[in-house]
């Protein structure tokens, strides 16, 4: 944690999909609102990073999960697009036909005192999760990590859970958006 409290007292770059994760609890910090979706992701934040490059990229938002409990903040480290999927080609599911490097990303930093997760991206509001292959679903965090290992740049991404990714996800999501700010500020210690 002392790595990341240096990157942070730094020049940090918080990147949240909508302003509305972030509500008032990170007014007085470097944020960056990207949308929603892989392809907004990507190209808000490498326009940023050109504009100024960051000693760290802190993405913070909601997801589902039908494994970790609504209201937990879960430190995301593994990073899978789970929309590719490239398999009547003979390519493995995830993974990206002719990427230089892993499709896979293992780049997310650990804070130690919140449990682990492994993130699907895709571009879908998730209402039916039923695969073991990752534990928590957002739209944005797999692009936001592959541009943080392009550019060799540290990444932490924190996910509050507002919902199961289940048939009850959208109604879900808009009930506990109230609370994640807060509690994403609160898993930070800042």
């Amino acid at each position: 944690m002392s790595d990341i409290k240096a990157l942070l007292s730094q020049d940090p770059l918080f990147v949240f999909a909508l302003e509305s994760e972030a509500r008032h609890h990170f007014s007085k910090l470097p944020l960056l609102f990207i949308g929603i979706g892989k392809v907004n992701a990507v190209y808000h934040l490498t326009r940023k990073i050109l504009e100024k490059r960051p000693s760290i990229i802190v993405n913070l938002g909601s997801a589902g999960s039908s494994k970790h409990v609504r209201g937990q903040v879960v430190c995301c480290t593994r990073f899978i697009q789970r929309d590719m999927d490239v398999r009547p080609l003979g390519f493995e599911k995830y993974i990206t036909p002719f990427l230089e490097g892993e499709s896979i990303l293992t780049n997310g930093l650990k804070l130690e005192h919140l449990p682990q997760g492994a993130c699907g991206t895709g571009d879908n509001f998730e209402v039916g999760h039923t695969t073991d292959d990752y534990d928590v679903i957002d739209m944005e965090a797999y692009g936001l990590a592959f541009v943080a290992q392009q550019e060799k740049i540290p990444f932490l991404c924190l996910k509050y859970i507002t919902d199961g990714a289940d048939g009850q996800a959208a109604e879900d999501w808009q009930t506990a958006l109230e609370h994640a700010a807060e509690a994403l500020k609160g898993a930070l210690q800042l």
